[in-house]
């Protein structure tokens, strides 16, 4: 996908110093709800592995992490990542992040909206979740434009770092074929 601002490219090797830098530059709004991928992305480094191990969960149909990148900078912006993805289900659950100049723009939405549709067309997945803490109103709100409804309440579904298990809001879009 491409517009006038913005474009969706995978993830690549070359990426790692936007990569590291959009994660630093972020990391207040990052670290409750991905302490994960901000902890593996803390210099150019660390970046350049976490890459190498998303392109083989690529390969091997495990995951796909997707860039939102500038059209004049190429800089990152926005991570987009389909992860535990059950094949035999065909499910798959969205996790996303987005840089806070540029949160509030429809952006997400749009984002969500065409890997949606990819993750139905191309990769054949019938349920596609996206799961949040309710004090997350941005992600919600992406959640619903995205076309996604509310299904139910995970009772302890979250363990963030040194921090009591939260529930989170389950939100499902089913394919339409």
């Amino acid at each position: 996908m491409h517009n006038k601002s913005f474009y969706i490219s995978n993830l690549e090797l070359s990426d790692a110093p936007h990569l590291h830098k959009f994660m630093m530059d972020n990391v207040k709004r990052f670290v409750s709800y991905l302490p994960y991928t901000l902890a593996k992305n803390l210099n150019v480094e660390a970046s350049e592995a976490y890459i190498i191990a998303q392109q083989q969960k690529r390969e091997h149909k495990h995951e796909y992490t997707f860039t939102l990148k500038d059209v004049t900078t190429n800089a990152i912006f926005a991570l987009v990542i389909l992860k535990d993805i059950d094949w035999l289900k065909k499910i798959g659950e969205f996790a996303y992040c987005i840089d806070k100049h540029k949160e509030n723009k429809g952006i997400m939405s749009l984002a969500i909206t065409k890997f949606s549709q990819y993750a139905f067309t191309k990769l054949q997945l019938n349920t596609l979740h996206i799961i949040s803490h309710k004090s997350n109103i941005a992600s919600i709100k992406v959640a619903k434009k995205a076309g996604f409804t509310w299904t139910k309440t995970l009772k302890n579904e979250y363990a963030p770092p040194n921090a009591p298990t939260q529930d989170m809001e389950l939100y499902e879009l089913q394919c339409k074929r």
